[in-house]
């Protein structure tokens, strides 16, 4: 649903901007096909098995820690599978690509002065890969990992943390994400401006979302030039 006027923010009424990155910023597609498509290949070709058999065997340890940090650690699916998760997904750095609008409205909102922050569940070693391959970091004030404060932006104990190391007002601050999970939990402590991507994956069709004001790309929550 395309969001009224009235349920974007008024750009007057935000002080700090934070972003999510995968599905926000950058296309989910990468991540989507690395662990539906690229993980299942590889595993079940050392396994003697079908790409399909091998992501039916697969999605249930998935989705056991989905949601928790393990799910967004490489340290943890390279033990778990045995496998260089770091190695196999350099072979698929070229999929990597900044989502329509993003790079533009980062430099819109660096105009307006406003703090911007990169607020991410990325474990450090995909997000230095995604940075050199983007050099999206040039745009952001400071860069916030959830495996540095130890509790992903699914929980609360993580925006507790966040106001430790990246003091914030809620009722002044926009969160963007794509993950409305992660959106609940930031209504929940209070964030005030909360917008959800409808299109985070690019080979993906447009989601209907309901529960928080949405958009397709930044180009519809892009900061006026006065």
């Amino acid at each position: 649903m395309q969001p009224s006027a009235h349920e974007l923010p008024d750009w007057q009424d935000v002080d700090s901007v934070f972003l999510d990155m995968d599905g926000t910023l950058l296309d989910l597609h990468f991540d989507n096909h690395f662990w539906l498509e690229h993980i299942p290949l590889r595993y079940g070709e050392r396994e003697g098995m079908s790409k399909q058999a091998a992501l039916e065997a697969l999605t249930p340890r998935f989705r056991a820690v989905e949601g928790t940090l393990a799910w967004y650690s490489l340290d943890h699916w390279s033990r778990e599978l045995d496998m260089d998760i770091p190695a196999l997904k350099r072979e698929l750095k070229h999929l990597i690509r900044v989502l329509p609008h993003a790079e533009a409205f980062l430099a819109a909102v660096r105009a307006k002065r406003k703090r911007l922050v990169l607020v991410t569940n990325a474990h450090a070693p995909v997000l230095e890969l995604k940075m050199e391959h983007t050099r999206l970091d040039r745009h952001f004030d400071n860069v916030v990992s959830s495996h540095d404060l130890g509790n992903p932006k699914e929980t609360a104990e993580f925006w507790h943390s966040l106001q430790q190391v990246e003091p914030f007002d809620p009722a002044r601050t926009l969160f963007a994400d794509d993950s409305l999970p992660v959106l609940r939990a930031a209504r929940d402590y209070g964030i005030k401006h909360l917008v959800a991507m409808r299109r985070p994956d690019s080979q993906r069709p447009a989601r209907e979302i309901s529960d928080f004001p949405s958009i397709e790309t930044f180009a519809e929550l892009m900061p006026s030039s006065q």
